[in-house]
């Protein structure tokens, strides 16, 4: 096992498609460190949960803008149980659920909500020592000058495995749904999901949690004490 990195300050950004690990991964990774974790797709979910819970229309992005200056988020950051409300509503169940899942590409794809909700993350970000902070723009916009930046991919065969599994959908559905997230969120004007230019790709098909944890416990261990 890696000897255990406990830098004073350590920012660490893990990006990706849905299904590569992500979560998991940076979960497990801000435990061995004694840090936090930070799921920055959940605030973009929780605010989706917000916008549906207004029966906005999804299509006025004003309206979208609106309801998130005004809801209030609850963040949790403890790798061992995170957690989020919205406007005092635990919703850790419901931004999970598909009516969420389906519409949240579109809310994350509004600019003045990415602006509003990548000024929170870097306030959550400069409030702890240690932090891994996952996403899809985590690399490129919100921590470009994190200590380590790592680009999770998958197959997308294993990506929809893996998320059908947790969601007990169909795996061809999953998959069709994966693919569309993609595109939208890769061709997304406001901070489209891509790999940054020197972020390290780390393709986790086949290859068990915990030896993708040792791996960047390792490539940590390199550039804090490079």
């Amino acid at each position: 096992m890696a000897e255990v990195v406990r830098p004073e300050k350590c920012v660490v950004a893990v990006d990706g498609p849905s299904g590569s690990g992500k979560s998991t991964v940076s979960r497990r990774l801000a435990t061995r460190i004694d840090g936090v974790y930070l799921d920055t797709g959940a605030m973009y979910r929780a605010v989706t949960w917000a916008v549906l819970q207004a029966e906005a229309d999804l299509n006025d992005p004003d309206a979208i803008a609106k309801i998130a200056l005004e809801t209030e988020l609850s963040i949790g950051t403890d790798p061992a149980a995170p957690h989020f409300a919205a406007n005092g509503v635990n919703v850790d169940a419901p931004i999970r659920g598909a009516e969420v899942t389906q519409a949240v590409s579109a809310v994350a794809a509004v600019p003045s909500v990415r602006k509003h909700l990548v000024a929170l993350q870097r306030a959550i970000i400069a409030g702890h020592p240690r932090i891994i902070v996952e996403g899809r723009d985590i690399a490129s916009v919100v921590a470009p000058d994190a200590d380590l930046k790592v680009y999770l991919t998958a197959s997308s065969a294993a990506r929809a495995a893996r998320r059908s599994s947790e969601d007990a959908t169909d795996v061809k559905a999953t998959e069709a749904d994966l693919a569309r997230r993609d595109k939208l969120d890769s061709s997304r004007q406001a901070d489209p999901l891509r790999q940054a230019d020197d972020a390290i790709e780390v393709d986790t098909t086949g290859i068990g949690i915990d030896e993708v944890v040792t791996y960047l416990l390792n490539l940590l261990n390199s550039k804090v004490s490079s």
